[in-house]
């Protein structure tokens, strides 16, 4: 599976945004903790799930303090790469 997923370093945290399929961010929050743990881990970094809408505005699932590194922060400025993953 292949993952996009941007490093950050804002406001003096460093975590990672990944790109998740809309069916991960609608479904139950259950899922949604288990795939920030096994991003976390597999990254090295605290994850921030994110999904973009048809008018491209993200909506992000994480801890609160990330999430809240991002607001104002263009999606499209982030440094996106694309990985080969293990996690779901």
């Amino acid at each position: 599976m292949k993952l996009h997923i941007a490093l950050v370093c804002e406001q003096g945290a460093r975590f990672a945004v990944v790109a998740v399929r809309p069916s991960l961010m609608s479904g139950l929050r259950r899922e949604r903790e288990d795939a920030v743990r096994a991003y976390s881990d597999e990254l090295g970094v605290p994850t921030v799930l994110m999904i973009r809408n048809s008018r491209g505005t993200p909506t992000y699932y994480g801890r609160a303090d990330l999430v809240a590194c991002l607001a104002g922060v263009c999606v499209e400025q982030l440094a996106w790469r694309e990985r080969a993953t293990e996690a779901a």
